[in-house]
C-alpha cells in the first residue's frame, strides 16, 4: 500500500521553511514534509579490508575518487516489496531505504534520492524521498510508490551554479520529481548505489526484510543506470577497478553477522542484487 495515514500524519509536524534553510524550489516542491522518523546518514564503517567494506548501515556499492572529481551519478532499481515477517505483529516498525547518491562513504554530507519500503507499525509503506545530509529527509508527497515499480534517479552536480540535483522517476507510473540546492561542505568524493538500514534518535533502525532488492539495467531494463561521472569521464560502476567498494551490512551487536549482501557485479558492471539477510539492528 501506499503512504498510511498514521506516517502521512506524523509528517505534518514539521515544516521545510522553519526546519532548515533549504532552497525555495525545493521547500516549495514537497509542500513542508519532512520525514519525522529517521535519516539517511553517510555511512558507518565497521572494517575496510582491501577493496570490501563492511558497514552497520550501508550495503550495496560506492565509488570512490578525489574530492571534486565526482559531477554525477546514477541509478536504477526495482521497489523491493516488505516481506510477512517484517509486519507479523500489529506494532512493529522496520525500515529499508534504497538510494543513489553523491558522498557520505568519505565525507559528511550525502546528497541522494530513494524509496522506503518500510513496516511503519505492522502496516507495509511505500514512498519517495530525497535528503541533502546533514537536511533532513524530506518526502516526495507527489508520488505514489507501490512495490515492483521501476525507479530511475540520478543526482548532478553543476560546478557553474555550485548547486547538487536530484531527479527521481517512477518508470512504471511515469511520475517523477527534481529539486535543486547547494550544500556548504560537499565534498563530491564518492558515488553510492545502496540499500540502507536508516537511523532514528537512539541509532540505526532494524532494517526490514525486504526480500532482496535489484539494480541496474540487466534487472530494470533502464538504459545507462549505475553509473558516474568522474574527472569528466561517464562509466559503470565496475569500470573505476580498485575504486569500487562492495559493501556488507553487518549487525551492530555482532558484527560477524550479515544483515544485507551485495551479489558481485554482472559482467558488464552495471547491475547487481542486494540480499536480506536479519534485521539487526
Amino acid at each position: 500500500m501506499v503512504l498510511n495515514s498514521k506516517l502521512r500524519s506524523g509528517l505534518l509536524t514539521t515544516l521545510i521553511l522553519a526546519a532548515v534553510a533549504l532552497s525555495a524550489d525545493a521547500a516549495q516542491a514537497v509542500l513542508g514534509l519532512t520525514i519525522p522518523s529517521h535519516r539517511h546518514r553517510p555511512i558507518i564503517i565497521h572494517h575496510v579490508r582491501d577493496t570490501t567494506v563492511s558497514s552497520y548501515n550501508w550495503s550495496g556499492y560506492a565509488v570512490t575518487a578525489a574530492p571534486g572529481a565526482v559531477t554525477a551519478v546514477k541509478g536504477s532499481w526495482v521497489v523491493p516489496a516488505v516481506q510477512p515477517g517484517s509486519c507479523s505483529s500489529g506494532t512493529t516498525s522496520e525500515y529499508a531505504s534504497f538510494w543513489v547518491g553523491m558522498d557520505g562513504f568519505t565525507s559528511n554530507t550525502v546528497e541522494q534520492t530513494g524509496t522506503d519500503s518500510d513496516c511503519q507499525n505492522g502496516v507495509p509503506t511505500y514512498y519517495a524521498w530525497f535528503e541533502f545530509y546533514p537536511h533532513p529527509a524530506f518526502l516526495i508527497n507527489s508520488m505514489s510508490i507501490r512495490p515492483g515499480d521501476v525507479i530511475e534517479a540520478e543526482v548532478q552536480y553543476s560546478p557553474a551554479t555550485r548547486r547538487f540535483t536530484v531527479t527521481i522517476n517512477d518508470r512504471t507510473t511515469g511520475q517523477s520529481f527534481s529539486t535543486s540546492t547547494k550544500v556548504n561542505g560537499a565534498q563530491r568524493s564518492s558515488a553510492e548505489w545502496i540499500a540502507e538500514a536508516p537511523s532514528g534518535s537512539g541509532g540505526i533502525l532494524p532494517l526490514a526484510d525486504f526480500g532482496a532488492a535489484v539494480y541496474g539495467v540487466d534487472n530494470t531494463s533502464v538504459i545507462g543506470t549505475s553509473e558516474a561521472t568522474v574527472s569528466g569521464t561517464t562509466a559503470p560502476i565496475g569500470s573505476f577497478g580498485s575504486n569500487v567498494y562492495p559493501i556488507t551490512m553487518v549487525s551492530v551487536g555482532d558484527p560477524s553477522a550479515s544483515k544485507a549482501v551485495p551479489s558481485s557485479l554482472s559482467s558488464d558492471g552495471m547491475s547487481f542484487s542486494d540480499a536480506w539477510v536479519r534485521s539487526g539492528p
